[in-house]
This record gives C-alpha cells, structure tokens and sequence, in this order.
C-alpha cells in the first residue's frame, strides 16, 4: 500500500494534536487545574513522531530512528512533567495561575485558545520530522550523523538539568534559595537552553531531505517561544517576585540561557 500523500500526514497530525490537546482542556476544567497541559505538550511529540514514521514514504531505518529519538524524548519529558504536576495537584502551577487571573473574565475560553495554540506549536516544532521521514535517500547523510550526535548532547543535557533542580527541590526547603548545582551554576536555565539544542540538532538531521532547509522555523520557533515568550521572560517575572533581591544577585552573575563562567 503506497504511502498517503503528504499534505494528508499533515492534516492527520493536526487532527490528532486538536483532539489531545482538547481532551486535555476539557480534564484541566474539570480538575480546575490547567497545569496538565504541560504534560500533554511533552507527551504529545511522541504519537505524532509515531504516526510519520508509520505512513511516511521515506527510508525505513531513517523512519525507525527518528521515530525511536524523539518517542524516547517525549516519554522522558512527559514523564517528569507527570510526576511534577501529580505531585503538586490540586495546587496549580504558579504559571498558570498568573494567566488564570489575566483571563478571570472567563479563564475556560481563554485557556481553550492556549491549549490549542500548543497544539499549532506541536505541529510546527514536528515538521523537521516529517520532512525526515519523507526523505528517500538510504544511508545516513553526514549532515545527519552530526545532528544525532547534538540530540543526544542536549538530550543528556536536559535529563542532567532536570535531575539537578529535582533534587534541589527535595533537599531544600528553604523558600528564597535558589538552584545553583551542577549546570545550574554556569546557566539561569539549562534545561530551556538543552531543549534547544534539540531542535537545531533535528534541523540538522532533516536539512539533507527535499526543502529540508524549511525545518528551519522548528528551532527559531522554539527559540522564540524560549527567549520571549512562556520561557525565560514568565519564569524570571515570578522568580523575582517569589525571591527578591536574591535572584536579581543570580540574575547579575549567571548566564540566563548559554551556559558560561560566572561573571564577578
């Protein structure tokens, strides 16, 4: 059976991110809890990897290998999200408690345009990944072996990041102080600065494919969102808030995004 046309995975991978991402809406109404979109997200990188391997017209192992990287990444992700926002549940994360009282005209309407929003930005970080698995040529492209090996960097280094601020997290109680252990002392935010990297290494991987050089928009999409949007901008607003002139003090020292020497 000959693989469905392109535009069609398209539309089929949109439809697919609409319906999580609504039932997920629909759950977090429920629970008055709008947190678990988080887990969603994270999560939903994996089924839509799934499908383009399935019914892409690609090479198989190429097809099977990026199917396999990002499910594994999206699991990892997804998982750890999970455990975070189970654990704080009723409490909603403090993010989504800023939104809900921006939108207290009519939060469940607003927050519907936000979840599907994730979705848009699902599909479009996904596109790398189509395009991989649309590319015909067998054997691995040069191009490609040196994106794998920067995914697995940042895939390494995001699972470090986040292993650190969990264990912070559970050693101190302390509610000023800030994680400053590991790769939290040369960077405000690795873990944003790793799942970065991630995109630039699928960019990487799909730049051999036919408009590979299109995959472009995944990491500059994801950067921006990083950089000037739900990142680092809303992150560093509340941390100051909580924290005062402590976190300004890391503010002044530490790298916000790439990891580097402390400044004096």
């Amino acid at each position: 059976m000959p693989p469905p046309e392109p535009w069609i995975t398209l539309i089929l991978a949109a439809l697919l991110l609409a319906l999580l991402f609504l039932v997920t809406w629909r759950l977090s109404v429920k629970l008055d809890n709008y947190s678990f979109v988080d887990v969603t997200w994270a999560l939903s990188f994996a089924p839509v990897a799934l499908l383009f391997a399935c019914v892409g017209g690609g090479w198989l192992p190429r097809r099977i290998a990026i199917a396999a990287l990002v499910g594994g990444w999206s699991l990892r992700l997804g998982i750890y999200l999970w455990k975070r926002v189970a654990g704080h549940h009723p409490r909603e994360d403090v993010r989504y408690a800023v939104l809900r009282e921006k939108w207290k005209a009519n939060p469940p309407k607003a927050f519907l345009f936000f979840f599907l929003a994730q979705a848009v930005l699902v599909w479009l970080l996904m596109l790398p990944v189509f395009l991989i698995t649309q590319q015909p040529a067998a054997g691995f492209h040069a191009l490609e072996i040196a994106g794998v090996i920067l995914w697995f960097i940042a895939l390494i280094g995001e699972g470090i990041a986040d292993a650190q601020l969990a264990r912070f997290k559970r050693t101190n109680t302390e509610p000023k102080a800030i994680c400053q252990d590991g790769l939290w002392f040369y960077s405000r935010h690795p873990n944003y600065f790793c799942q970065s990297l991630l995109w630039w290494g699928l960019f990487l991987i799909a730049l051999p494919a036919p408009w590979g050089w299109t995959a472009i928009i995944a990491p500059v999409a994801m950067l921006h969102f990083l950089l000037n949007v739900t990142g680092i901008p809303l992150t560093e607003k509340l941390a100051v808030e909580k924290r005062g002139d402590v976190y300004r003090e890391y503010q002044r020292t530490t790298s916000a995004f790439v990891p580097w020497f402390r400044r004096a």
